[in-house]
């Protein structure tokens, strides 16, 4: 004997999808927070003088694209499908199913209240007690660009491959007009004077190439022009002049004109056709993508993510101070600031001394299951320099302690991102767009640490307006069995 099975069975009232996910499932979490904490202006700010067919409602769109980053269903195509076949997804999306080209559009859309989104819960996370500010880590990682690095193109083979490719599209263009010529002979005005689709294409290419040679050749005149300016002040300030002085900037403008006039970009530098704002950059496997730089400063308490941004500089250094006044901005002044060895520079420990917060940053690295020498004794020498003493101080036993902790603070979140959310390839091109798509990453990774500390949220928002699913339904059900209780006759006396 088998349970009984009988897949035609109609069922006597409407199926509730709210009773098919358990209590606790991340679905519902996600409708809380958008239903409940998440203040939605901006978007709905967006669809102002709308037109034609009602779009979408953004409550819905942003609860299903939130949900499928935090699952790793990121693709408009892919999410398309999950409103279809996933009960979670079509639970958040009210069995609406938009198509992919609407995911597409909500997201491009949306880019600029993506920042307002990672602070609006990065301030949930802090009123739930999960920023302490006592350690916090800073470290990049290089996400891939969507671009092939096999569509870049060095300056120096641009200027093989132009010469090339402009005497194949003259002598098409030759060709094409003797050919003109002599259809037009013996058919007239009939049709026949369109170039050829593959004309088109060898033309395409060529303009590209002579557009990412431009931007290149003004890439480096604005390179040499910063240069020469710097170089001026530096001369001015080892020779006791006031770097500000009119005379300097002349002087200074007047350098960076003949530097910018005389700038050849180096040979080797490249450009991509797919997404030319991306670089060519090394990997943690060893290898070179199209990437950009992803920088992260995360709280010791619970890896949330306080401060972050996205560029298409390879080097770390340079990012310090710009995440440091993030850092304060979003929750305040950090106790500890921890980086490695990539982040270290003369002013960046100068700028942590000015902002008043303890920096620990690697001067070196050290070698595989090398261990930090032993902590001189003694004053430290006056003439030591900042770098010397910053080695100094990650030597003493507290700075051990402290620094030993930076491996563990901002790298596990990297690795949660790139494997529970996909993150480590992007799906959007151009800088912008990057980095609003990493600024939802990491709203996501802050929105899965706050998932599991919901309950220490105040209550400060108001209740929803609309009853749930379950709540209708359940009503609807009691009503239904009284109704039938009363029309059944009461059983006869013996």
């Amino acid at each position: 004997m088998f349970r009984d099975y009988q897949p035609g069975q109609a069922m006597l009232l409407p199926p509730s999808l709210d009773e098919w996910l358990p209590a606790e499932h991340l679905a519902r979490f996600v409708d809380e927070m958008v239903e409940q904490h998440l203040d939605l202006g901006p978007f709905y700010a967006a669809h102002t003088n709308v037109k034609g067919f009602p779009p979408y409602e953004p409550r819905m769109m942003l609860k299903v694209l939130l949900y499928g980053y935090l699952t790793g269903v990121r693709s408009s195509r892919k999410l398309e499908t999950a409103c279809v076949e996933q009960v979670a997804f079509r639970f958040l999306a009210a069995m609406q199913t938009p198509d992919h080209r609407a995911f597409s559009r909500f997201r491009r859309r949306h880019l600029a209240a993506m920042d307002g989104l990672f602070l609006q819960v990065l301030g949930l996370c802090q009123q739930a007690g999960m920023v302490t500010l006592g350690n916090v880590g800073l470290d990049g990682t290089k996400v891939k660009a969507n671009a092939s690095r096999h569509k870049a193109m060095s300056y120096a083979r641009m200027n093989e491959r132009e010469p090339e490719l402009a005497a194949i599209v003259k002598q098409m263009l030759d060709e094409a007009e003797q050919v003109d010529a002599a259809e037009d002979e013996l058919y007239g005005d009939a049709r026949g004077d369109e170039l050829p689709e593959h004309l088109r294409t060898k033309q395409g290419r060529l303009e590209a190439i002579r557009k990412a040679k431009a931007e290149l050749e003004t890439e480096a005149a604005d390179k040499a022009a910063d240069d020469a300016r710097a170089k001026q002040r530096t001369k001015a300030e080892r020779a006791g002049d006031d770097p500000d002085s009119d005379e300097v900037i002349e002087r200074g403008e007047q350098a960076a004109a003949e530097a910018a006039a005389t700038a050849v970009p180096k040979p080797k530098a490249q450009r991509n056709f797919t997404d030319p704002e991306s670089r060519i950059m090394k990997t943690s496997d060893g290898s070179f993508h199209q990437c950009y730089n992803a920088q992260a400063v995360v709280d010791e308490a619970c890896q949330v993510i306080v401060a972050t941004e996205l560029t298409a500089q390879a080097a770390d250094a340079p990012h310090l101070l710009a995440l440091l006044d993030a850092t304060i901005a979003n929750v305040g002044m950090p106790a500890r600031f921890l980086a490695d060895a990539g982040y270290w520079s003369d002013g960046n420990h100068q700028a942590l001394l000015d902002a008043n917060v303890d920096g620990y940053i690697a001067t070196g690295r050290l070698k595989h299951n090398e261990e930090i020498p032993a902590a001189p004794r003694g004053r430290i020498p006056n003439d030591a320099t900042p770098k010397q003493r910053m080695a100094r101080k990650l030597r003493t036993k507290k700075g051990r302690a402290v620094y030993a902790r930076r491996k563990v603070i901002p790298e596990p979140v990297f690795g949660q991102m790139k494997t529970l959310q996909d993150a480590g390839q992007l799906l959007l091109r151009g800088q912008d767009a990057a980095r609003a798509e990493w600024m939802l990453h990491a709203t996501v990774h802050n929105l899965r640490k706050l998932a599991a500390h919901h309950d220490k949220l105040p209550p400060t928002s108001p209740k929803r307006l609309r009853a749930s699913t379950s709540d209708v339904l359940g009503d609807v059900g009691q009503a239904f069995r009284g109704l039938v209780t009363a029309l059944t006759p009461a059983p006869a006396l013996a």
